[in-house]
């Protein structure tokens, strides 16, 4: 349900917005989740994926949780699997093009032990605008002809005061808290995105509380010295946590590209048996691994350093 604009702008005044330090592990990060929470996840498909806080929630066995995003990829079928979520809001659910819809999302959909609620790619990003602007709603065309609109509750069709023609309007979202990697930020939270932004400043804009992982903390000087690239600042912000290779076996846009051979691994083992693939998944690389350094030894060295190099390409000349 929609939250009342007056709720909203209470709670974001009571904030802390002060210029303090913010860096903590990913542990404590995770101890700012309270089980039932809804959570937003920042980039889109297999692209800046927060892997590492996911992968920490799922370890903490937190559960009840809500998320969303703009389109889901294999952390969706790991959410559903380990018992972290029972409702995933997005476009799409599919662990990339090349693999096609999520094989796990659909025996859990399909036997009724988990939801996905689908909206459109626009619509989702509307509604992420209308959390980040405080307003309760923004208007949409694009559902107009569409399916989907059909299968949606929370949907009014209104007469434009206008034109006196039909519109549509989507409440706005405003996740409890917001899960973001970046590439770079300083302690306070002051975060750098390279390449596409997808919808992750209206996501720190909308929610209540930011998490963000980074692949490196970088000094308060390196960030002023380049402030056009600051999308996030650090008054939405309220944990920082270095975490290298924070979207792995994802990509992270001009640091590492997606960890292509793991990623066939994982559609492989999921493919004739869903359910005994990703549990299988769950034990070697969440239940297993002591910390994420060791769950990055479980990737490989060599396949870090192909990633690496293949990330770093954009920069050549």
């Amino acid at each position: 349900m929609t939250k009342s604009y007056l709720d909203l702008r209470a709670a974001t005044e009571s904030r802390d917005r002060s210029l303090r330090e913010k860096v903590m592990t990913l542990e404590e990060a995770t101890q700012l989740i309270n089980d039932g929470d809804d959570i937003a996840l920042g980039g889109c498909t297999a692209s800046r994926t927060p892997m590492a806080m996911v992968w920490s929630l799922i370890r903490a066995k937190k559960t009840d949780l809500s998320f969303s995003r703009s389109i889901v990829s294999t952390e969706g079928d790991l959410l559903f699997a380990s018992g972290a979520s029972k409702n995933i809001l997005s476009s799409w659910f599919t662990q990339g093009i090349v693999w096609g819809v999520s094989k796990v999302m659909r025996a859990y959909t399909e036997s009724k032990r988990a939801h996905y609620e689908e909206w459109s790619h626009m619509a989702i990003g509307l509604r992420y605008r209308a959390g980040a602007m405080g307003v309760p709603f923004l208007p949409i065309r694009s559902l107009f002809g569409s399916d989907v609109a059909g299968l949606l509750d929370n949907l009014k069709e209104i007469e434009c005061p206008f034109t006196g023609e039909p519109i549509l309007l989507v409440p706005a979202l405003n996740p409890d808290v917001a899960l973001i990697h970046v590439q770079r930020c300083d302690a306070y939270g002051n975060a750098q995105i390279d390449g596409l932004q997808f919808m992750d400043i209206d996501i720190a804009m909308a929610a209540n509380k930011v998490i963000l992982t980074t692949e490196r903390i970088v000094s308060n000087d390196q960030i002023r010295r380049h402030p056009d690239q600051t999308k996030i600042p650090f008054i939405t912000v309220d944990a920082v946590v270095e975490v290298p290779y924070g979207s792995a076996p994802h990509e992270c846009y001009g640091m590492y590209e997606p960890f292509f051979e793991h990623m066939d691994y994982y559609a492989d083992l999921t493919k004739k048996d869903p359910d005994a693939g990703v549990q299988e998944y769950l034990e070697r690389y969440y239940y297993g691994p002591k910390n994420w350094t060791e769950y990055l030894s479980l990737l490989g060295v060599e396949a870090m350093l192909d990633a690496s190099r293949r990330g770093r390409n954009v920069y050549d000349d």
